[in-house]
């Protein structure tokens, strides 16, 4: 049973920065490929982005293609996610998963989530 903690969220302007962290505990962390995913109030939840286990293969939603970056450290077991260039569409409360596979599938559930991190873009 992997444990996942989200942190780094918060309140910022738009064009700002934020790093949110993902702590995972139970289980081995390279094994997992790992993805962030968001929902905005009123909205379903969407896929932002994902890493294989190595960190070789990232995968990215288009609006935060070139702002975002969603990095990974194996002896950590933390995943992150850079957000730059923020915007207001951004708001959302933030959630980081993984997938029991090494490399990232579109097809493969993720298997165990955070309780996420609410991320506010002030405009």
């Amino acid at each position: 049973q992997v444990q996942l903690v989200e942190s780094g969220g918060g309140l910022v302007q738009a064009g700002g920065s934020l790093r949110l962290s993902c702590a995972a505990s139970g289980g081995t962390f390279s094994n997992y490929a790992m993805g962030w995913f968001r929902q905005a109030p009123g909205k379903e939840r969407e896929f932002v982005a994902a890493i294989s286990w190595s960190g070789g293969g990232t995968y990215y939603r288009d609006p935060v293609k070139g702002r975002f970056t969603i990095s990974r450290d194996n002896p950590k077991n933390t995943v992150y996610l850079q957000m730059n260039s923020l915007k207001p569409e951004d708001t959302a409360v933030y959630y980081c998963a993984a997938q029991n596979k090494l490399a990232y599938s579109d097809y493969a559930p993720f298997d165990y989530w955070g309780q996420g991190t609410q991320v506010t873009v002030s405009s």
